[in-house]
């Protein structure tokens, strides 16, 4: 069973940065794609960023390009998201989560069987 912590939310005004940090356990860590995703009030959870088990492959939702970095190291099983030129509307919780497969790659959230508990990130303008 896996166990995913997330880390590093927090208040920011818009423009700052933060990094948020998921600590993995329970799988070979290296084998499984991880995502980050968020859910603001109201709305679906979405995809944000997701990179494969090794770093190899990195994708981001078009609303987040160019502002956020995933990026893993699997000696420590953690992931994480530097989110910088933060607005507003990037107000939600985030939550990371591990692919049900390993050696598999999506960006569906369906395709993910192991959440976070979350973490919130609030953007004030």
């Amino acid at each position: 069973q896996v166990q995913l912590v997330e880390s590093g939310g927090g208040l920011v005004q818009a423009g700052g940065s933060l990094k948020l940090s998921c600590a993995a356990s329970g799988r070979t860590f290296s084998n499984y794609a991880m995502g980050w995703f968020r859910q603001a009030p109201g709305k679906e959870r979405e995809f944000v960023a997701v990179i494969s088990g090794r770093g190899s492959n990195i994708n981001y939702s078009d609303s987040v390009k160019g502002r956020f970095t995933i990026s893993r190291d699997n000696a420590q099983n953690t992931i994480y998201l530097q989110m910088n030129s933060l607005k507003p509307e990037d107000t939600a919780v985030y939550y990371c989560a591990c692919h049900r497969s390993a050696y598999s790659y999506s960006v569906r959230t369906n395709d993910y069987n192991a959440w976070g508990q979350g973490t919130q990130v609030t953007v004030s303008s």
